[in-house]
């Protein structure tokens, strides 16, 4: 089949995670579910933090543009994966596709990339007490998250751009449940060198380099707790980081797993299915697991359903 120029393409076809009929009233109960619990917990955790003045703290402030961004994650993704489901049909323009797959890029560089700015929080909040509320002063905040959204829009912008540069040969059809970018650029008839360049430079720069800032934190952050002469201390230091611990872990090796399955399962659907964990389950727990032994936080949501603190 020739090559389609990408200005004549008027759409591609999403293959979703299953092609078995009788799982997709399931797949669409399901998915509808989770993503109901994931706007509803993360709109409650920033609600939280605006409402309760306790939380007005720079973690905090770091948490609620965290829940936003699973918010807008789960936007991207999971409302056209439910109408494709409802109506059979993964048709998607060439236009929303590459809508998708810019925003997709640019929420989940913004999950990892405040990732790394809450481990450097937890980093100051552990390893220098004293000077915490002087070195995490609310300008730096201001500012820390700022970057994170310019950093990762121009690198959104640059892979969107690179994207459409690419000339695509029939049949269009992308074996996942959204417009994932590496899946786009297998599709492509032409010279594919600069996406990969930019891929692979993007992946070890705003991958590999949060991954690396994330592990010098919590090393400082180990050497700290250990050097505290009683166990009650060292649990209370250790225990204000471990909810941001869990969220970490389990966002790289959900991610990290969607590659190792792709490799170690031939199926089409291989890649989707493990997707799953990281661009729906991670964002719909993390509300969850924040929430979970944060007396602060919980008092705040009992606060905003009508109970009591």
């Amino acid at each position: 089949m020739g090559p389609v120029n990408e200005t004549e393409i008027s759409e591609f076809y999403l293959l979703g995670i299953s092609e078995e009929p009788e799982l997709q009233p399931f797949l669409f109960g399901l998915f509808l579910s989770m993503y109901l619990v994931t706007i509803t917990g993360n709109l409650l955790i920033i609600l939280a933090t605006l409402s309760d003045a306790h939380l007005h703290t720079p973690m905090y402030f770091f948490l609620s543009n965290l829940s936003f961004a699973d918010i807008c994650l789960s936007c991207t993704i999971i409302p056209k994966m439910l109408v494709n489901i409802q109506l059979q049909s993964g048709v998607i323009t060439y236009a929303g596709c590459l809508t998708q797959m810019s925003f997709f890029i640019l929420f989940i560089g913004l999950d990892d990339i405040l990732l790394t700015v809450m481990a450097y929080d937890r980093f100051v909040a552990i390893c220098h007490p004293l000077h915490y509320t002087v070195i995490m002063n609310p300008r730096l905040c201001v500012l820390l998250v700022l970057g994170s959204w310019i950093i990762i829009v121009l690198n959104a912008l640059l892979q969107s751009l690179v994207v459409l540069q690419l000339s695509f040969c029939a049949p269009l059809e992308i074996p996942h449940f959204f417009c994932e970018y590496n899946q786009m650029v297998q599709l492509a008839c032409s010279d594919t060198f600069l996406n990969e360049i930019v891929m692979y430079f993007a992946a070890a720069l705003l991958g590999g380099g949060p991954f690396i800032g994330i592990i010098f934190s919590y090393s400082k952050i180990v050497s700290s707790v250990r050097a505290i002469s009683s166990a009650l201390g060292r649990f209370k230091a250790f225990s204000t980081c471990a909810s941001h611990l869990s969220v970490v872990l389990l966002f790289y090796c959900t991610s990290i797993g969607v590659y190792v399955s792709s490799f170690s399962m031939p199926s089409a659907y291989a890649s989707a299915q493990a997707s799953v964990m990281y661009t729906v389950v991670t964002p719909m727990l993390n509300p969850f697991i924040y929430s979970l032994r944060n007396k602060e936080l919980k008092g705040a949501l009992k606060r905003i359903l009508g109970g009591r603190a």
